[in-house]
Formats: structure tokens, sequence, C-alpha cells
């Protein structure tokens, strides 16, 4: 009798073939991240006389030494250093205080339906198809009235606001997969809704806490939009502050320190993926995008 247990010919060529497949296409986009590794250690003189994916005879990392500390951005040349911080501190606040509110909106919208309460969640659900440009003037003059205009705490508010509505649609759509019945025998245990929220809900949400603050962080860290238009000078995100690098007037364009700052920018979003890219995954699979 023949060995079925191992694969015959034609299911190794289809093997094969498939990730030879695979492995173009991983080629194809590593390509640009590649081309821009390499340039940023290379000599202006390198990059002159070479071409694109040539390597680097003699490696430095004197373009990401300027990138980070000298690299002149519109009128400072103290580099993105402060511009990253800025997004650090701007990013951390904002995801916290949007995923904290969107978890309790979605469990309300879930386990404590009211009057109206499908028709509020349609409405909110509008946020998500907003586009950017649409809210820039009523922002603007909202921050004004408040006192936030051009300020960080201002742009933290922008990020929370515009956030809740994705927060509360992935928090509502994984609460309704919960069982009605734990709540309901909470409720006859005399929980309320602040020990139900605390005591039942958060210890199950792990991975659509790890989604949202996924999508959350890679949103808010990589907007150019509200940062350009309700930040000013130093309170700037690094995304405005690439920008400036990378057409900041010179007698010399200085490409190896663009793309160090542009992989500087890039690294906090990579990192964050790379550690918790699995629970985003799990999370979406266990319920985020349902219902």
């Amino acid at each position: 009798m023949p060995d079925t247990s191992r694969p015959s010919q034609r299911e190794i060529a289809g093997r094969l073939l498939i990730y030879g497949v695979l492995l173009l296409f991983v080629l194809y986009f590593l390509l640009p991240l590649l081309v821009m590794v390499i340039t940023s250690i290379k000599s202006m003189e390198e990059i002159r006389t070479g071409n694109l994916i040539s390597l680097p005879r003699h490696p430095t990392i004197e373009p990401w030494i300027k990138a980070w500390s000298y690299a002149t951005i519109g009128v400072t040349n103290e580099g993105i250093k402060g511009f990253f911080w800025n997004s650090i501190r701007m990013v951390i606040p904002a995801v916290l205080i949007s995923t904290l509110i969107g978890a309790l909106n979605g469990y309300v919208l879930a386990k404590w339906r009211f009057r109206g309460s499908d028709t509020f969640f349609a409405m909110l659900l509008l946020g998500c198809f907003i586009p950017f440009q649409v809210i820039l003037l009523p922002m603007a003059r909202t921050l004004g009235f408040l006192g936030l205009a051009e300020s960080f705490w201002g742009l933290v508010l922008v990020h929370i606001i515009y956030g809740l509505a994705f927060t509360t649609l992935f928090f509502r759509n994984y609460y309704v997969a919960v069982p009605d019945e734990l709540v309901k025998a909470a409720r006859i245990d005399g929980a309320g809704f602040f020990r139900i929220f605390l005591r039942i809900m958060l210890p199950i949400s792990k991975p659509i806490f790890m989604v949202t603050i996924i999508w959350q962080t890679t949103q808010i860290w990589n907007d150019f939009l509200f940062g350009v238009c309700f930040s000013t000078g130093a309170t700037q995100p690094i995304t405005v502050a690439l920008n400036n690098l990378v057409n900041t007037s010179s007698s010399v364009k200085e490409y190896n320190v663009d793309m160090a700052g542009a992989i500087i920018a890039a690294l906090p979003t990579l990192f964050v993926y790379f550690v918790a890219g699995k629970y985003f995954v799990r999370g979406l699979t266990a319920g985020a995008v349902k219902g």
C-alpha cells in the first residue's frame, strides 16, 4: 500500500509555489523599508555616487544622531527629539482616556439599554465616517471657546473626542457577546453599575482593550492633520516635525537624515505591534468586529 502520510510531489510543488509567491510579496513590501534603513546609515557622498539598494561601504549613525538632536526643523536646530516626546506625552493620556470612556459607553449600550439606545448608538457611529476635514472649523471654535487653542491639552482633547466613536464601537460589540445572565445575576445579588463593570466586565476585557489601545495609539501617533491645525511651535507632534524636517530649505538636501527621522518616527508604532500584535488578532476574533 502506498504511504499516504507523506506529501506527494504535487503537494510539495504547490507549497513551494505558495511560499515563493508569499516571499515575493514580502520582499515587495519590505523593499522601501530596506532602502530607508540603508540610506539612513550612508554618508551623503555614498548616496550621490551609489544607488538606492547598494550597501554602505562605511556605515555611520551620524544621520540618526543629527535627526534626533541637531537637524534643522523650521527655525530651530534641535532635531526631532522634543517633538518625539510631545507625541509620547500626547498619546498616553489620549489613548487611556478614550479607551476607558469607550469601555463605559460600550458597557452601557450593550448591557444597560435604555429608550433610544439603538438610535444613540447609530448616531454615535456617524463619527466613524466623518472625515477629519469636516470637524476642523467647529473643533477650532470649540477649543478657542475653552481656551485650549494651539495648546498641548487641546490636541489631546481633539484625539479623545474623535476616537470615542471607534472605542465605543469596539467595546459595545465585544460586550454584546457577554451573556446577559451574568449581569442579571450580579444585579440580583445587589451589584450596581460600577461594581458589575469592575468585577465582571473588566476582567474579561483584556483582548478588546489591546485592540483599542493598538488602534488608538496608531491613529493618534500617525496623525498629521490635527497636529498641524491645533498645535504650534514647541507643542507640535512628531509627524509635523518630520514634515518640517523633510521640507526645510537647505543648500544640501540630506536624504540620510530624512530617512533616519522617518524611521525614528515609526519606531513606537512598530514596537506596539511587535509586542501586542498577537493580542490584536485575538481581540478581533473574540468579537471586536462582530455584532
